[in-house]
């Protein structure tokens, strides 16, 4: 059975005060949910700490973003040795706010999550395709092509540190949703990418996100290919996130 898992994304929001008092509810409500989602928080990094303290065996924790190095002359720069040490257990790789802001290639996606894995974090890839290039008929393509060069480094025994998040670009933070017929097609399509590379692809969970909200998580996370979702600015309203969190459907 493919792991559930719901994966709240702050991006660069947040404080002290709201890791604390956002987790700790969180924490309180994740410990009564019995549909089997494993519940992964995503602060900036500099609050990681912060959400740690209050995290527990209740919730597991995740960095935004990793160097491609694994240390050195890199100001800025966090590796994923440092994230593992922070206690983090995913890192995400390949948003495409890190694409497309910070000119993000999939070659150095394909370092990070080679980073990632080799420290033992589980890496969640995020490939999706812009507004244009679905209206040009190129979603799958633009989307299967992230998939084997942000993957090509993984080998046979790393698969299961692999989750694929598919968030279509144009989705994002607009208040647009791709439709459930759409996401679950382009998930069984991703699917079908990554058993053409030789993964185990049925056993790799796959996650929506783009403008998951908790009026349209169910129907979204009722797709046979959808194993949870990548949460963004909803990841920021406990109580909605929670209620994203409770419509993973048990035994999916």
């Amino acid at each position: 059975m493919r792991r559930k898992i719901v994966a709240g994304n702050w991006k660069m929001n947040g404080s002290r005060d709201l890791a604390q008092a956002l987790v700790g509810y969180v924490r309180s409500q994740v410990e009564s949910i019995d549909n089997g989602v494993e519940v992964v928080i995503i602060p900036p990094a500099i609050y990681i700490g912060d959400a740690a303290c209050l995290a527990g065996d209740a919730l597991a924790l995740g960095i935004q973003s990793v160097g491609q190095w694994e240390s050195g002359a890199y100001t800025g720069e966090i590796s994923a040795g440092m994230a593992k040490d922070q206690g983090c257990r995913y890192g995400l790789v390949g948003h495409s706010e890190r694409r497309q802001i910070f000119a993000e290639t999939d070659d150095m996606v394909a370092a990070k999550v080679e980073r990632l894995i080799g420290n033992d974090l589980d890496a969640i890839v995020c490939v999706g395709e812009t507004l244009e290039q679905r209206e040009a008929g190129e979603a799958e393509s633009v989307v299967a092509g992230q998939v084997r060069k942000g993957l090509a480094a993984v080998t046979p025994d790393q698969w299961s540190r692999v989750i694929v998040a598919y968030e279509p670009v144009w989705a994002i933070g607009t208040g647009k949703t791709a439709s459930a017929q759409d996401a679950q097609a382009m998930h069984a399509s991703i699917r079908k990418v990554l058993a053409g590379m030789g993964a185990p692809a049925e056993e790799i969970s796959l996650l929506y996100g783009g403008s998951v909200k908790a009026d349209n998580a169910a129907a979204l996370f009722a797709g046979p290919d959808i194993d949870g979702g990548l949460i963004g600015g909803a990841s920021l309203v406990a109580e909605e996130f929670v209620s994203i969190c409770r419509a993973v459907p048990a035994g999916a």
